[in-house]
């Protein structure tokens, strides 16, 4: 019973690898950028969650709620003052933007809420499931954020291919000249990705703290690494690719803490991300591309 608790609290953690990688690669996939501050939106998104029910007592629903809505706008806000001057700009320029606006949020997040570390109010009931006579528990907390995370996929895989605002954002992946020339507004529809990751980002450090309590102005900057980690893992700018390879690195993470050593346990899934590229550099569910040169 052991190893199977271990194995759902890998894909509980996993899911929320998962949850953040979709906002890595939707902007990827569509804008052909890597936003770098997409972690330090997960500690916006759980530090207005905390302040909106514990300062304002306000119901854990409505805390969620407003956390999605602010990090939303944040996202709109940071693609159109940081990154929609940069449509042509090379590749380095972006990503130099990109940690330049993380610093800028992490900073911000200092001022505003100091650095004393906060212990988050779980929005999700505490208690457990108990299976096989007690031998197996299961929090609440990890069964939402499993529940949650496969929601929200089914949810973006069904908006991606049946709605027009979702085949909008497949054209202009594949070629945003041809998808103008077509109609479609090119600007308009990678707002909507960033908006859409970000409040993505809100739900993912909602529920990130409240598996892991702890909420300093830095929660989502490893969550946020090892969230890349998975999307470059299971293929960015591949929705399956993201919720496969944040499982994959949630469960791997938590087998090596478990069985081997919690101080080597990022090394071993920095090192497990290698040996795939190094068999697959595309990812595990993503296309190589052939440029023409």
């Amino acid at each position: 019973m052991t190893f199977l608790s271990f194995l759902i609290s890998g894909i509980s953690l996993g899911s929320i690898y998962a949850i953040i990688a979709l906002g890595y690669t939707m902007v990827y996939g569509i804008a052909k950028m890597l936003n770098f501050a997409h972690g330090d939106v997960i500690m916006v998104g759980a530090y207005i969650c905390f302040y909106a029910t514990t300062r304002f007592e306000l119901p854990a629903i409505v805390g969620v709620i407003l956390a999605i809505i602010v990090c939303t706008v944040l996202g709109i806000v940071i693609e159109r003052l940081a990154y929609k001057p940069l449509r042509a700009a090379p590749i380095l320029a972006v990503l130099i933007t990109a940690i330049g606006v993380s610093y800028f949020l992490q900073n911000a997040a200092l001022l505003l809420w100091s650095s004393n570390p906060k212990v988050f109010t779980s929005v999700i009931p505490k208690g457990n499931i108990s299976l096989f006579g007690g031998q197996l528990t299961i929090p609440y907390v990890t069964l939402v954020t499993i529940v949650v995370c496969i929601i929200i996929m089914i949810a973006l895989v069904w908006f991606t291919s049946k709605t027009k605002m979702g085949k909008a954002m497949r054209a202009c992946s594949e070629d945003k000249g041809a998808a103008q020339l077509m109609g479609i507004n090119v600007n308009g529809t990678i707002s909507l990705t960033f908006a859409i990751g970000s409040g993505l980002a809100a739900i993912a450090g909602v529920l990130l703290c409240s598996a892991y309590p702890t909420l300093v102005p830095t929660t989502g900057s490893m969550p946020g690494i090892k969230a890349f980690t998975a999307a470059v893992f299971g293929g960015i700018g591949s929705i399956p690719g993201a919720l496969l390879g944040g499982v994959l690195l949630g469960i791997i993470e938590i087998f090596a803490k478990a069985y081997i050593s919690t101080q080597l346990s990022d090394a071993i899934v920095f090192a497990v991300l290698i040996v795939v590229l190094i068999v697959r550099p595309a990812g595990l569910l993503g296309k190589q591309v052939r440029e023409k040169v």
